[in-house]
């Protein structure tokens, strides 16, 4: 049962997140992505500690594998936050 109840409450984040992010107009998206960097790196901290307390084989394999999504998620945050930033640079600014 308990299993049943976690689904749900996965299935009713991921559409919520979905809903949300798809209101938000264009503009936002980049910015509001570099302020969930924050986020994101909490995560990490949250996976790895999570994947140190784990006793059976499966959830480490599972907590190896969120710490590398979640990683993923922040360089690639941050790799869209500099671009961003990069185009609004002078061309001095872009030279130097």
């Amino acid at each position: 049962m308990r299993e049943v109840v976690l689904v749900l409450a996965f299935v009713g984040a991921a559409v919520l997140g979905y809903k949300l992010i798809s209101e938000v107009p264009s503009l936002l998206h980049t910015p509001l992505m570099s302020g969930m960097n924050a986020l994101s790196g909490i995560t990490v901290v949250g996976a790895i500690t999570a994947t140190g307390l784990a006793v059976a084989t499966g959830s480490k394999l599972a907590g190896f594998i969120a710490i590398v999504l979640a990683m993923i998620n922040v360089v690639g945050g941050f790799v869209v936050t500099d671009r961003m930033l990069r185009m609004f640079k002078s061309e001095r600014g872009r030279n130097a």
